[in-house]
């Protein structure tokens, strides 16, 4: 993935935590506020999706939507769902939020699409090498350094992808 991709082919962006409604949809809303602003939501696309079914269809945790909300992030139109086997040949990039969601991805991941999965924080020049801690069972600070990490996390894919797009 060193060379600028052909324009045609969007860039697909995964983000996967435990059960998709904390950290992954979190993730995929700031990540789409940022590629809208950029102008690139023709050439990027974004999802999200969790290791477990525990929330299919549910919306992100209320606190989740409340935090972003408050920096201006929309999560209301996101709905929790599983990860299944063609999104590793579906999405370009598979971002795990922690050490166990990168290694259920890599457990999954066809060989040929091993190379996809990395952590999310990778891309951050802040918590780099770090995980996105799950903020399900504490207090609203929680969620606030979550979106933190996220923002910071979500700046560095952008300039990775946009390097890849020649922009």
């Amino acid at each position: 993935m060193g060379e600028p991709r052909d324009q045609l082919t969007p860039v697909r962006v995964l983000f996967v935590c435990t059960g998709n409604i904390c950290r992954s949809p979190t993730a995929e809303g700031v990540f789409r506020h940022l590629v809208k602003a950029e102008n690139l939501h023709q050439h990027v696309l974004v999802d999200s999706a969790g290791t477990t079914g525990y929330h299919v269809g549910e919306q992100p945790d209320h606190r989740s939507m409340r935090a972003a909300a408050q920096r201006g992030y929309d999560l209301t139109d996101l709905r929790a769902r599983l990860l299944v086997e063609s999104d590793f040949v579906e999405f370009d990039y598979l971002l795990a939020m922690d050490l166990g969601h990168r290694t259920i991805l890599e457990a999954g991941a066809p060989d040929e699409h091993r190379q996809k999965v990395s952590m999310f924080l990778d891309f951050s020049q802040k918590y780099g090498g770090h995980e996105v801690p799950d903020p399900y069972y504490g207090g609203g600070q929680g969620f606030e350094f979550v979106l933190d990490m996220i923002e910071d996390g979500a700046a560095g894919l952008l300039s990775d992808i946009k390097k890849k797009l020649g922009r």
